[in-house]
């Protein structure tokens, strides 16, 4: 292999790089597709207006300097009109938009050429700022090799311009002046364009990572529930397993049958209470070797929470209806557990606030609702990304039962939820 022929292979893959991002009409829109459709829509208005106000320029340009041309004033007003479009195009379409305004440029130049002697085209004031408005709305959003490739193409029709005139070299001056406009507006135009970039990946990246944090708060929770689940089945099986160990003392003469059977389900419940704390022995683990096993709290301690409630500043009313009896585990921890993160939200969101709770039993169901009304004094902001709602929905739906949390007219918050007792 030559030393010329890695040199060939990397120009001609950067030829055919260049010639997909010169020669393509994909879009390529200025605001992302995940912006809101209307204002999208609107982004348009502004560029209908400029294109309009350019065009009816040009087209007064056109009746002062060719009244007395013979060129066609049709293929001229087409032209303008052309280049006028090339400002709305350049919203959605970068590098049609340029090509559209430079062809209708360079083909005014080779329209007129032989029939001014006093007018320089096609740089007129109103067709340099169509030309400089697309070139740098285009570099907004083509890569850095193509931005060069389109301001020497650019430039190379300026340059060119004097040949195609009469007298040659007229409009020297002015064709000067508009390749330094078109490098400028191209320099001007690349730094935005990297500053755009890194705007995008800045709210890209914001956005994984606040995806990211919602679900490391979910898996978080989950996994919280996962542990106190796992103390409530272990306490249950526990019970079974000493209860079919105790019950043959309790029956006189038991049989063979009844003592194997007694057996076999406390051999079960063992084995349940062993699997139960290898599959959530990595949830136990997280909380460090030396974490102390507490007992899970019930509704015997709400008074306590509410205390702590009182004491932190709010004004706690409670009504226990029909709570004080035997209830399911699952759900007397989830209640509790629901009114512990409602108040917390009330102490943080609603300081100085009157707050009501509820526990009450409605058919086949415990109805747990905290209302709490508007704060009593400024709110601080709330560092950090909390999550108190989205425990309770996985608690509510690990039971079966509905939620519901929002703001109330009165400028308070409702929290109220419905879990069923079989």
């Amino acid at each position: 292999m030559t030393t010329a022929e890695p040199l060939l292979r990397h120009l001609r893959r950067g030829l055919r790089a260049l010639r997909q991002d010169l020669l393509t009409l994909a879009p390529d829109p200025l605001l992302s597709p995940s912006r809101p459709r209307w204002l999208r829509a609107l982004l348009y208005v502004p560029f209908v207006y400029g294109a309009a106000a350019l065009g009816v320029a040009g087209m007064a340009n056109l009746s002062s300097t060719f009244e007395t041309t013979p060129v066609s004033a049709r293929l001229l007003q087409a032209l303008i009109m052309l280049q006028a479009a090339a400002l709305i195009l350049v919203v959605s379409r970068p590098v049609a938009a340029w090509w559209l305004v430079t062809g209708a440029s360079f083909a005014q130049a080779l329209a007129v050429q032989g029939t001014l002697e006093d007018h320089y085209w096609p740089w007129p004031v109103w067709s340099l700022v169509l030309e400089v408005l697309v070139l740098i709305l285009a570099v907004l959003r083509i890569p850095a090799r193509a931005t060069l490739t389109i301001l020497g193409i650019t430039m190379g029709c300026t340059v060119l311009l004097p040949y195609v005139r009469t007298p040659p070299g007229a409009g020297q001056d002015v064709d000067a002046v508009a390749v330094a406009v078109f490098a400028l507006a191209a320099f001007f135009g690349a730094p935005l364009r990297g500053l755009r970039q890194a705007r995008t990946q800045l709210v890209k990246q914001a956005t994984l990572t606040a995806e990211e944090r919602a679900r490391r708060t979910l898996l978080e929770e989950r996994s919280r529930i996962a542990r106190e689940l796992h103390d409530v089945v272990a306490h249950h099986m526990s019970v079974i397993s000493i209860q079919a160990q105790v019950a043959p003392h309790l029956v006189e003469n038991p049989s063979d049958e009844l003592k194997e059977n007694l057996a076999g389900i406390r051999n079960n419940a063992l084995e349940a209470l062993t699997e139960l704390r290898r599959v959530l022995g990595v949830l136990r683990s997280e909380q460090g070797e030396g974490a102390p096993d507490m007992p899970q709290p019930t509704l015997d301690r709400l008074d306590g929470l509410l205390d702590n409630a009182r004491a932190a500043g709010l004004t706690v009313d409670a009504e226990l209806s029909g709570a004080e009896g035997p209830l399911p585990s699952g759900v007397e921890l989830s209640a509790f557990r629901i009114v512990q993160e409602a108040l917390s939200n009330a102490m943080r969101h609603a300081p100085a606030a009157e707050v009501r709770v509820e526990v009450k039993r409605i058919g086949g169901c415990l109805r747990v609702r905290v209302l709490n009304s508007s704060p009593g004094r400024p709110v601080a902001l709330s560092p950090g990304a909390g999550h108190g709602l989205l425990g309770m929905r996985e608690r509510t739906a690990m039971l079966g039962g509905e939620l519901f949390a929002g703001p109330t007219s009165t400028g308070g918050y409702e929290v109220t939820a419905l879990l069923p007792l079989n």
